[in-house]
């Protein structure tokens, strides 16, 4: 594809920042799940989706002219522990072209070894790729930001997991897959080069992903560590408020950019418990639900310690990273107000009360473990009723085993709203709580019947969480209570 403006901007940085690598080709690739929708979003040729070209790049068995294949070396911090040099071992990025939407980077995920796989093989199984391509895709339709999938390939080529598996390439994009650990890697080398590099990192990072606050200081590496605060503290908010646990919050899985990034073992809770563990290798559950915003925190005190160097006055950093505390809360707050209906601006004298119910009423979730989505869904539909005898409340009503505390609650609630207009309200909550997740026995039925090629429930499922918000009559099965067999399903970094 010699029209496209390839610049590969990060690849010019040099061998020190990562290695030519080839994909590794795969026998008889075919599509699993092609997002034509981001395609064309992105301004991409028509045929990369649909012609054989297109699918043998996808599948890591060529090239387009322009295109260059390398892995990023990185290191990082893996469930607290300092695990030194880690790097793109399933990952090939095919470089930056630029794009309607900015500059993009295109990468490959499960195109073979690299020489930082480690013991690893470099590739990525069906289950997996689905995973990532559906829930990357759903964060997006969420509004929260997210790296994107572009396809699905999968090949008759088996890889050994716990099982034997079926082999499959995602092909994600993202203006950067910079991460934390890029700059832990080099503050963490003993070489001549190594603070040059790091210098070199930062100020590439400046020049075309993080703009610089001024506002903040005069020093651009405590701008920089201060932007990748702010924008960590308002991603974090974002999962909490939908129920999104990441499971593997490393180091080496925080973006610079404020993204999500690598979807392993997520999941959007099911009944709200702040102790979930989503991941079931998490045996000491560091990256629970409730821990998450603080684990963030600690993965901003490891970039910090990074930049150091750069930033030299403990001072500066220190405020940066401070920044979190209150941003995260304040985020945090708004957020989950906006899913009561209430604004913080609204009513400021109000704001402690308001922060007073919400707390209450999480209290009670969590005591009995309601349903996260469907219990803010429910509530959704039953604010513009005033009486706790509507069908609507008593909707609601039906999640709860202690009807007492919940209608204690409920009069408390009730005349807050009986104080605003709550058709304002409703247009509120229906923005910010949606019908549709991606729920893991729903990602598991998709997965199983692409084991056996029929690949018609990833469209279904990709098409219905681009509009999570949405009432979709068709499909509101997709939004009932997860089925018994749910809660058996184990997730874990295996992919």
């Amino acid at each position: 594809m010699s029209n496209m403006n390839w610049i590969n901007r990060f690849a010019k940085l040099g061998s020190e920042f990562s290695a030519e690598v080839l994909p590794s080709p795969v026998p008889n690739p075919t599509w699993v799940a092609r997002n034509e929708a981001l395609s064309q979003s992105l301004g991409l040729p028509q045929d990369w989706l649909n012609g054989p070209e297109g699918l043998a790049v996808f599948s890591g068995n060529g090239l387009w002219d322009g295109m260059q294949a390398r892995a990023s070396v990185y290191s990082g911090h893996q469930f607290g522990q300092w695990a030194g040099q880690l790097g793109d071992g399933r990952a090939l990025s095919l470089g930056e072209f630029k794009s309607d939407k900015g500059t993009i980077e295109l990468q490959l995920k499960g195109a073979g070894k690299t020489p930082f796989s480690r013991m690893g093989d470099g590739r990525a199984v069906l289950r997996s790729s689905i995973r990532e391509y559906l829930c990357s895709e759903a964060m997006a339709g969420l509004g929260i930001p997210t790296t994107r999938a572009l396809c699905i390939t999968t090949s008759p080529q088996k890889v050994i997991r716990e099982d034997i598996e079926t082999a499959a390439i995602v092909t994600r994009t993202a203006p950067s897959f910079i991460r934390f650990g890029h700059f832990e890697h080099f503050a963490n080398q003993v070489s001549a080069q190594s603070s040059d590099n790091l210098k070199q990192l930062a100020d590439f990072t400046l020049a075309n992903f993080v703009h610089s606050s001024q506002d903040f200081s005069d020093n651009p590496y405590a701008n920089l560590l201060y932007e990748v605060t702010q924008s960590t503290a308002q991603l974090m908010a974002q999962w909490q408020s939908v129920g999104f646990c990441h499971g593997v919050m490393n180091t080496d899985n925080m973006s610079i950019m404020g993204l999500t990034l690598d979807y392993g073992p997520f999941q959007f809770m099911d009944g709200f418990n702040p102790n979930h563990i989503c991941n079931h290798s998490d045996h000491m559950g560091r990256y629970a639900y409730g821990r998450q915003p603080q684990v963030a925190y600690w993965n901003l005190f490891c970039l910090g310690q990074a930049l150091m160097p750069l930033i030299e006055t403990q001072e500066l950093a220190m405020r940066a990273l401070e920044s979190y505390k209150s941003s995260f809360a304040d985020a945090w707050t708004s957020k989950f107000l906006n899913k009561l209906g209430l604004d913080v601006s609204d009513a400021p004298d109000q704001l402690e009360k308001d922060k007073l119910l919400l707390n209450d009423l999480l209290e009670r979730l969590a005591a009995e473990q309601v349903d996260f989505t469907v219990f803010w869904r429910r509530l959704s539909s039953a604010v513009t009723e005033s009486s706790a005898d509507a069908p609507a409340w008593r909707y609601v009503s039906d999640l709860f085993i202690d009807q007492a505390a919940w209608q204690s609650w409920q009069v408390r609630y009730l005349d807050r709203l009986g104080q605003l207009d709550t058709t304002k309200c409703q247009a509120r909550m229906l923005k910010v709580n949606p019908k549709y997740i991606l729920r893991n026995h729903l990602a598991e039925s998709a997965i199983q019947k692409s084991k056996i090629g029929d690949h018609s429930e990833v469209e279904t499922l990709f098409k219905l969480l681009q509009s999570p918000f949405d009432d979709q009559a068709d499909f509101d099965h997709y939004a009932n209570l997860p089925p018994a067999w749910a809660s058996s399903i184990e997730i874990s970094c295996s992919s």
